[in-house]
């Protein structure tokens, strides 16, 4: 695939180094290694390798990819390898998307204590899909889910959200038979909102009381108990976005959504449209217009894109994919060995047990030549050239 007339680490390599010098003292390590490593990517500075065409002898140089997971360039042979892993966990019934959203007060909040609020976002969401689904007068059964966590809108403002993929049924509470949902129902969802808005004022609430949350610019009044009392008190009578799609169209849908969204940045490559003298300019989706005059473009300044784009990089070891209940990474194999066994669906063959030579054979070249389509081999490699580091200032020094 070519390159795309313009990327975003286009835009960084052209106004980042400025732009940092400005912001000196404003960005956190995370953002900056975030910047660091969408410049350097597939550039000399990080090394790469001499291909050969094994046909036409034609030759060249490709350089090695950051792999940094806010890189919108590094993303898709990731979301490859996690979705093999998950073709095991799949099994033939309905699927379902459901969707947390934190309303715009507590997004404010977030951004300064991202850790807290985002874990308590995932955890939050998943424990009332468990409560509700485990409820006689809703499904009664235990249920699965896979939550991917996504902090921005379509113009890269911070709007932190849960994308939950859940099962439409579970197994009975003595694990003897599968309960499946009504077809096309999943859960009330007004009854997740409203239990969803509770549970998560109430541990909020006590991440407050604790001292886990940190309060900045012109929300440093709410360390004050009585202020962030009297703050939260409107939250508790709005409404809160929770919402579920209708379901899947078969397992294979449900792949095909999760390798758009497991592993997707704040902005792709292909959404942008222009770097010129104006401005940054890129599409957007504005959800509040229908039909095609939801399909915009925005031009902002490449200070102010790059500030939007550095919103959502998330801390370091952060997992933005989790799972919860049945498909909980502690005990997946085994209550998916039970959930067949309930279907009387066949098990699941271990990829690691697969055929591999077949596989292997039926595997297309890692590189093919773009002059005649054959293969391509590596017969070079070289590193990149790092930056000399002076040694550190003594204490007190200029």
């Amino acid at each position: 695939m070519g390159r795309l007339a313009l990327e975003v680490a286009d835009i960084f390599r052209a106004h980042g180094p400025a732009w940092r010098q400005s912001q000196q003292g404003q960005l956190s390590l995370d953002q900056l290694k975030v910047m660091s490593a969408i410049e350097q990517c597939r550039s000399a500075a990080l090394g790469g390798h001499v291909l050969c065409c094994e046909a036409c002898a034609h030759t060249e140089i490709a350089y090695n990819s950051c792999r940094n997971r806010h890189c919108p360039k590094c993303q898709a042979s990731a979301a490859q390898r996690w979705l093999e892993a998950r073709q095991d966990d799949l099994v033939p019934v309905e699927y379902y998307h459901v969707v947390f959203t934190l309303p715009a007060p507590i997004s404010a909040i977030a951004y300064y204590n991202k850790a807290v609020i985002y874990g308590l976002l995932f955890d939050v969401a998943a424990e009332t899909l468990r409560t509700i689904a485990a409820d006689p007068q809703h499904l009664g059964a235990q249920i699965g889910m896979t939550l991917v966590l996504h902090t921005w809108g379509s113009a890269l403002t911070h709007h932190p959200h849960v994308h939950g993929i859940v099962p439409g049924g579970g197994l009975s509470p003595d694990g003897e038979r599968w309960v499946a949902c009504k077809p096309g129902f999943f859960l009330p969802v007004r009854v997740l909102s409203r239990l969803f808005r509770r549970r998560f004022l109430e541990e909020f609430d006590k991440l407050h009381c604790a001292g886990q949350l940190q309060f900045f610019g012109d929300y440093a009044a709410l360390a004050n108990t009585t202020a962030f009392a009297d703050w939260l008190a409107p939250l508790r009578e709005c409404d809160w976005v929770v919402y579920a799609k209708r379901p899947f169209a078969g397992p294979a849908a449900v792949l095909a959504y999760l390798s758009r969204y497991t592993h997707r940045v704040a902005i792709s490559n292909r959404r942008l449209v222009a770097m010129d003298a104006r401005g940054v300019t890129f599409r957007w989706k504005d959800y509040r217009a229908k039909g095609r005059t939801r399909y915009k473009t925005m031009t902002l300044s490449a200070d102010e894109f790059m500030r939007r784009f550095l919103l959502h990089v998330l801390p370091s070891g952060f997992h933005r994919i989790r799972h919860y209940g049945l498909l909980a990474n502690a005990g997946r194999r085994a209550n998916l060995a039970k959930v067949r066994a309930v279907l009387h669906v066949a098990p699941a063959i271990d990829s690691t047990a697969r055929d591999l030579e077949a596989t292997v054979g039926a595997l297309p070249p890692t590189f093919v030549c773009p002059k005649c389509g054959a293969a391509m081999i590596i017969i070079e490699t070289f590193t990149g050239c790092r930056a000399i580091r002076a040694p550190p200032k003594p204490r007190g020094a200029p």
